[in-house]
């Protein structure tokens, strides 16, 4: 029988790569633009592409986390800036 903590991280690891692959998909259908123009400008930066993922992919995790806390519909306006604003992440909540 498995550790608890390996489901935990199994769970973990199908959010991450979740979110990765609809990271993925935005870039690749352009949509929202940020997302394309936000890959491009960290990756003219100097980031690696793993990194730039992960980094989108906190930005996304953070605004799904926001909509389901206040239960609301996803705030693209707020998604796209926070994304134009990477590397600098979101402040964490309190």
């Amino acid at each position: 029988m498995s550790e608890p903590t390996d489901i935990d991280s199994d769970e973990e690891e199908f959010t991450e790569n979740t979110l990765i692959e609809a990271i993925e998909n935005q870039i690749e259908s352009d949509n929202p633009p940020a997302a394309k123009a936000t890959f491009n400008k960290l990756t003219l930066v100097g980031y690696e592409r793993e990194e730039i993922l992960n980094l989108m992919a906190h930005v996304l995790a953070f605004e799904i986390d926001a909509m389901l806390d206040d239960d609301r519909a996803f705030n693209t306006e707020w998604y796209e800036t926070a994304l134009r604003a990477l590397p600098e992440l979101p402040p964490e909540k309190e």
